[in-house]
C-alpha cells in the first residue's frame, strides 16, 4: 500500500470498521458537534459529549442536531471536563479523545497526570499534524509542532518513531522521513543538522525503524526533487518525504500553520504516546480538519488492533534533555525506572531527573 492522496481517501478508508467510543471534551461548540454527527452518521464512532449539557443543547439545537441525553456526560470547566475524559480512556469506557472548546494545555494537564494512567512507562508523548497540501501530491506528515518545545537527539528519535508507525497505520510501508535543518549539509554551528545526521546514521542501525531516513535537509529539498537536483543532493528522501522532522515546536508549528494559511492545507491533529489517540484540532478548525482527525485515530486504532501483543518495538536512544515539552519533562516521558540506566541504554529507560 501506497498511502492516501488526501483526506477525502482517509476518509473514505475510516468507512471500515466498526464505530469506536469517544469522549469529545467540551462539547458545546457548534463545528465540534456537526463533526461528531456526521462521524456518527458514517459508522465511525459511538461519542460521548463531555460538557455543560445545556450549552451542548442549545449548540445543538442551533445546528439543528439532537443528540440523546445518555450521550452526555456533565462538566462544569474545563479542568473538569478533561479529568471525565481521562477517566473514560483510563477505565476503557472509551477508545480515544477529541477536543472540542478546550485549551490544549489544559486538556493535555490531566490526559499526561501520571494518577490518569494513560502514560506508557519510557514512551514519549508527540503530536503529529497530517497534512493535505494541495501542491503535493500525497499526505504529508509534521512533527512535532505542538507537544515538545525544544527536543534533544533522544526525544527527537522517539517522535520521528511514533510519526513512523503513525504512517505505517495509513498504509505507508516504508515511508520516508525527511530530517528538516535550514541547510543540507552537516555544521557543527547548527545543532538541528548534527541531529539530523545522527538520526540518519541510527535509522540504518536500526535505532529508528520502519522508514527511509534522511538528514539534513532543508525543506525545498524535502518536498521538492528539482530543488534537490539543482544544488546536487542525491538523497532517496529528497522531493518525495511522507514526513518532515522539524527541530522545534516553534519551527514546526510556523511550517505548519503557514501551509495552511497561505497554501490552503487542511490540518489533522494527533497526539500519540499515551494508551490511546487524542485527536488534537485547533479550536478553530473547520469541520473537515476534525473529521480527518477522527478518521486518523480510527485508522490508527485498527492499526493497533492488527499488531500482536509481543510487537517488536524500535529501540530509542536515551532521552536526557530536560525542559523539552510544555509541561515538566516528567510529564512528557516518565522514566521506565525510580534511576537512569547506564547511558549506552538503547531502550529509551534512561532519563534525567526535571
Amino acid at each position: 500500500m501506497t498511502g492516501f492522496r488526501d483526506f477525502a481517501d482517509l476518509k473514505t478508508a475510516a468507512d471500515s470498521g466498526p464505530p469506536v467510543k469517544v469522549a469529545i471534551v467540551c462539547a458545546a461548540q457548534r463545528d465540534v458537534l456537526l463533526s461528531v454527527d456526521e462521524a456518527v452518521k458514517r459508522g465511525w464512532i459511538h461519542p460521548i459529549l463531555i460538557g455543560d449539557p445545556d450549552a451542548i443543547k442549545a449548540e445543538a439545537e442551533a445546528a439543528n442536531l439532537t443528540f440523546h441525553p445518555d450521550q452526555v456526560l456533565p462538566a462544569w470547566n474545563e479542568a473538569e471536563a478533561a479529568q471525565r475524559a481521562a477517566g473514560l480512556l483510563k477505565s476503557g469506557s472509551t477508545h480515544a479523545a477529541m477536543k472540542g472548546l478546550i485549551h490544549t494545555d489544559v486538556l493535555l494537564k490531566e490526559l499526561l497526570n501520571a494518577n490518569a494512567g494513560l502514560r506508557q512507562p519510557g514512551a514519549r508523548v508527540s503530536h503529529v499534524f497530517l497534512a493535505d497540501i494541495p501542491a503535493y501530491p500525497k499526505l504529508l506528515a509534521i512533527t512535532d509542532a505542538a507537544v515538545n518545545i525544544a527536543p534533544d537527539l533522544g526525544a527527537k528519535a522517539a517522535i520521528l518513531q511514533h510519526a513512523i508507525d503513525l504512517m505505517v497505520s495509513i498504509g505507508i510501508d516504508q515511508p520516508k522521513a525527511a530530517i528538516l535543518s535550514a541547510i543540507e549539509t552537516v555544521n557543527p554551528l547548527i545543532s538541528s543538522s548534527l541531529d539530523a545526521a545522527a538520526l540518519s546514521v541510527m535509522s540504518l542501525r536500526g535505532q529508528v525503524r520502519g522508514a527511509v531516513v534522511d538528514g539534513p535537509l532543508a525543506f525545498d529539498n524535502a518536498i521538492s526533487l528539482k530543488a534537490a537536483e539543482i544544488k546536487g543532493i542525491a538523497s532517496p528522501v529528497a522531493g518525495d518525504a511522507d514526513i518532515l522532522l522539524v527541530p522545534d515546536l516553534v519551527s514546526g508549528n510556523i511550517l505548519a500553520k503557514n501551509l495552511e494559511y497561505m497554501a490552503d492545507a487542511m490540518l489533522a491533529g494527533l497526539v500519540l504516546g499515551l494508551n490511546a489517540p487524542i485527536v488534537l484540532p485547533s479550536r478553530a478548525d473547520p469541520v473537515n480538519a476534525r473529521l480527518a482527525g477522527l478518521a486518523l485515530a480510527r485508522l490508527s486504532l485498527a492499526a493497533k488492533d492488527r499488531k500482536s501483543a509481543t510487537r517488536d518495538k524500535a529501540p530509542v536512544w536515551p532521552v536526557h534533555a530536560t525542559r523539552s515539552s510544555p509541561l515538566p519533562e516528567a510529564d512528557c516521558c516518565p522514566p521506565s525506572h525510580p534511576t537512569p540506566t547506564s547511558p549506552t541504554s538503547l531502550n529509551g529507560d534512561a532519563h534525567a531527573k526535571s
